[in-house]
């Protein structure tokens, strides 16, 4: 199989783990406390949307991928490529099929441990009579004798989780596989953003080279004019090389944005797993759009963010962890068995007579240790309490994520119209002034000056636009990407 397939494999295998349920084992006890979800504080409504309705019908919304709303195929065409060869997505990918493989490692504990041991051994034993006794010594000395010892036995071990430490233990790392999925979610809709942004300024940026293309065509134009006017005597010298000024300088700073555009393009490569040589995207001139964007509740942005949900997660695998320490306090019970067969002629190893077995309980705990329990529980605890404070304030960025980029939205919008109004007077002005030079009521300052005023203006309105998409793309990720249950991989 691919690697390519195996990453979308581990991909979509990164569900919420609710359907693992650990076996029941032995039932008895469970020491440490029940996990209990950390409260927290949740707003109404978002202060930077007033126009926010908190009833709206979930079938009203919009399914599918979250940047199905800027309707870019080319876009679309990128982005499925981030789940596939996004080499942060496979990293996360991979920590999910390691938590995974704890997971079960930890559950393997509610099963019996068997071993198997075949052995043949040969030893020799020299005895000698001395004066005061008998003396054992080695060696190859008269009356040393020979044993030949075959030996084939199994060994059974079960360890009763009568404190419900093993119990704990699953529950602990399954919680923690269900933050690693978490983890592997939010990874995907990172880099998912990125290249989103990355894409939607690329695209501005191919509308700043028509921009300057075009402009750099008005000002060839406008030097020819002054050229003319020059040679027939109606122009100083000076309006000639202010015209070739113009002309340089729209020139470099297209050449500028040629650095900018590549630097993305490579960008872009690296986000969907390619080296940057083997990607070439094709220059485009049409404004992106800015879609409206859905607000969800505040309820469901705890459900529906990846980060969050991990953050949750690992509460409760802190909390699991409590359970696991406090159990240390009490003793081990376990049930063992080893039977087999043993002789000193292989031939006539497994005759009855040569059979043992044994069969008992074992109970084992630690009667001193100085203290060392009483500090795993306390650092049990302590790390629970870290992880808590890390949910809540997890939650609390998540809503500040949501309103700062409602909030600059709000004002981009706002701008973008002031912006624009200012871009069509200053070409407005640009028009007027060329026509009054052609007339001779001005000299050619007053046309370099519109000229720069009209330029500025419309860069000024593309680079809201930028912003304005990039705030859109971080919305979009701060509510969790999507609003229905098919857009969320995690889920």
């Amino acid at each position: 199989m691919s690697s390519g397939a195996g990453g979308r494999r581990a991909a979509r295998r990164a569900l919420p783990l609710l359907a693992l349920t650990a076996l029941p084992g032995c039932q008895y006890l469970s020491v440490g406390p029940v996990y209990h979800r950390p409260s927290i504080e949740l707003p109404e409504g978002y202060k930077e949307a007033k126009e926010w309705k908190p009833a709206e019908p979930q079938d009203t919304k919009p399914r599918g991928n979250w940047w199905d709303l800027y309707d870019d195929p080319d876009l679309d065409a990128l982005m499925r490529q981030v789940a596939v060869s996004n080499q942060t997505v496979r990293l996360a990918s991979a920590r999910y099929d390691q938590a995974v493989a704890l997971l079960g490692n930890a559950r393997s504990g509610y099963f019996p441990t068997i071993t198997a041991d075949v052995s043949s051994t040969r030893s020799q034993n020299a005895v000698t009579v001395g004066s005061g006794g008998t003396t054992s010594v080695s060696g190859t000395a008269a009356g040393a004798s020979t044993r030949t010892q075959d030996r084939a036995s199994a060994t059974i071990n079960w360890e009763l989780d009568v404190w419900g430490r093993i119990r704990r233990t699953v529950e602990s790392n399954r919680e923690s596989a269900q933050a690693s999925a978490g983890d592997l979610a939010g990874a995907l809709l990172s880099e998912q953003a990125t290249l989103a942004q990355a894409y939607f300024q690329l695209r501005v940026t191919d509308l700043d080279l028509a921009l300057l293309e075009r402009s750099m065509d008005g000002y060839s134009k406008a030097l020819e004019v002054t050229q003319n006017r020059y040679q027939a005597g109606v122009a100083q010298r000076s309006d000639v090389t202010q015209a070739q000024t113009q002309l340089e300088n729209a020139r470099a700073q297209w050449l500028d944005l040629g650095i900018t555009r590549a630097t993305l393009e490579h960008a872009i490569a690296v986000l969907i797993g390619k080296p940057p040589a083997a990607l070439t995207i094709a220059r485009k001139d049409e404004t992106p759009t800015i879609p409206a964007i859905p607000l969800t509740l505040p309820s469901q942005l705890l459900e529906r963010r990846p980060d969050i949900a991990a953050a949750e997660r690992r509460t409760a695998a802190a909390n699991a962890q409590i359970g696991v320490a406090r159990a240390v306090w009490f003793p081990t019970l376990s049930l063992g068995a080893t039977g087999g067969y043993a002789s000193g002629s292989f031939s006539k190893l497994f005759e009855v007579p040569n059979r043992f077995w044994s069969l008992g309980p074992d109970l084992a705990g630690t009667l001193i240790d100085f203290g060392a329990r009483h500090y795993q529980v306390r650092a049990a605890i302590a790390n629970y309490d870290q992880s808590v404070a890390t949910y809540r304030q997890t939650v609390l960025s998540a809503f500040q994520d949501v309103e700062d980029n409602l909030a600059t939205l709000a004002v981009l919008a706002r701008e973008s119209v002031a912006e624009r109004a200012a871009a069509d007077a200053a070409a407005e002005t640009l028009t007027i002034t060329q026509n009054q030079y052609k007339a001779g009521t001005v000299d050619y300052l007053n046309v370099v000056s519109a000229q720069n005023a009209s330029l500025s203006a419309e860069r000024a309105w593309r680079d809201i636009t930028n912003r304005s998409l990039a705030a859109s793309v971080n919305l979009l990720k701060a509510v969790g990407g999507g609003w229905g249950a098919a857009s969320l991989p995690y889920q």
